[in-house]
């Protein structure tokens, strides 16, 4: 039994020479705003020092000591426990140093504004590690003084005490909640844009299907009537054409079930009927809506224009829609301009808007459109970047890769057959 309270009172002894013997810094924590308002707190600990600073002592030589004692408060703002420790020791002194005796009262007021700054940066365990010790040691003087002090000076300075602990407490409670409150608002946001991403994904998935069954089905249709398009195929040709068919169906089936599984009855586009995808022939039409809308756009086009790959198509398309739809949720009333360049292996996007000539309504899922713009992007091995230009418009750059275009395969010209395969 001994030995479990000799260990219970070594481990005590522990975390105190733990919390308390350190010189560690402990700056006060970060806050946000503007500059002055991040320094109004130190500001307003060195005017405090100075205020107690002034009362002065009767003599003029002891002056410096208490003004060193009031600049505790400014040590405490980056080491709060080494100055609770040079506060507690020179307290003595100015209870009993007759020359010190008009900064008494001060003395102690420093002092709790060190626990506070204490406690401020520290777990509760601490703040009572150096409460009580404090405490203690105004009793014990006035113990050893015989009274020193009026028992009313006594109570206002418990009550200091007293005070400093329940607004350490509030103080610490408050960031604490505020600390989670941005936690959970991190992870929200980050579950948001998850969320986005994946719903993108499967929308992309939707879109494409169209896209990936048309040339299945293609391929199924050619390889079907290939056959008949030769005198006396091969039968190796006509089984291997039989093969291809065979798995553009079964493709184009698991193609359909996998968009049955998108199409989940809890999702809103479930009952959607299907719809041709959009493409860049489009993009026109798409314009002109916009502008219905009230966005003043222009698009320009350069390079030699061709037939794209369905699915660099239909991104490019949902890109465009999708910046000229942010510029008019961001920026109303302002002008616009989409710039597409065809290049011989890419595609390259450019949408760019003015600043906005009225203050634009704050948007809940702002940031999701770029999530989604930027999943198209890498989808296709491109990349999309956003962000504001200088003169406060905003800029959304695209490159999709462009596959290049398979080589022809010259048609398999049947060589004339022998005189043996003529009579077979």
């Amino acid at each position: 039994m001994d030995k479990v309270g000799g260990g219970t009172v070594r481990g005590a002894l522990s975390v105190v020479r733990k919390d308390l013997f350190t010189s560690a810094p402990q700056p006060m924590p970060p806050m946000t705003g503007p500059v002055p308002l991040r320094w109004l707190p130190h500001l307003a600990i060195t005017a405090l020092a100075a205020f107690a600073a002034g009362p002065g002592t009767e003599d003029i030589s002891a002056r410096p000591v208490g003004m060193v004692h009031a600049g505790l408060l400014v040590v405490a703002l980056r080491r709060p426990v080494p100055a609770w420790w040079l506060s507690l020791v020179m307290l003595p002194m100015f209870t009993f140093h007759t020359p010190f005796g008009p900064y008494a009262g001060w003395a102690w007021a420093v002092h709790a504004g060190v626990l506070f700054l204490v406690a401020l940066r520290n777990p509760p365990r601490v703040m009572a590690e150096t409460v009580l010790p404090s405490a203690v040691l105004l009793l014990g003087l006035q113990v050893a003084g015989g009274g020193i002090w009026p028992w009313r000076f006594l109570a206002i300075t418990l009550a200091e005490f007293a005070v400093v602990v329940a607004a350490a407490l509030g103080v610490r409670r408050t960031r604490e909640v505020r600390t989670r409150l941005a936690e959970q608002e991190a992870a929200l946001a980050q579950e948001r844009a998850h969320r986005t991403v994946l719903e993108e994904r499967a929308r992309i998935a939707r879109e494409l299907h169209d896209v990936v069954a048309h040339h299945m089905s293609v391929i199924s249709i050619q390889a079907d009537a290939a056959p008949y398009r030769v005198a006396d195929p091969p039968r190796e040709l006509v089984t291997a054409l039989a093969d291809i068919r065979a798995g553009a169906l079964e493709g184009l089936d698991e193609l359909r079930r996998l968009l049955g599984v998108l199409r989940s009855e809890d999702h809103p586009d479930a009952a959607a009927p299907e719809a041709p995808q959009p493409t860049l022939d489009g993009l026109d039409d798409l314009l002109a809506g916009v502008r219905r809308a009230g966005l003043d756009v222009t698009a320009v086009s350069s390079g030699t224009r061709r037939p794209l790959p369905g699915g660099v198509e239909l991104s490019a398309y949902r890109i465009v829609q999708e910046a000229l739809s942010n510029t008019l949720r961001h920026a109303p009333g302002t002008t616009a301009r989409v710039e597409l360049t065809y290049r011989r292996t890419a595609l390259h996007l450019r949408i760019l808007n003015e600043p906005g000539h009225r203050a634009a309504p704050p948007s809940p899922g702002a940031g999701h459109g770029v999530l989604g713009m930027r999943e198209r992007a890498a989808m296709l091995g491109g990349e999309l970047t956003a962000s504001p230009l200088p003169d406060g418009g905003y800029e959304v750059t695209a490159l999709l890769p462009v596959p290049a275009a398979p080589t022809s395969i010259p048609p398999t010209v049947s060589p004339a057959r022998t005189d043996k395969e003529q009579t077979a």
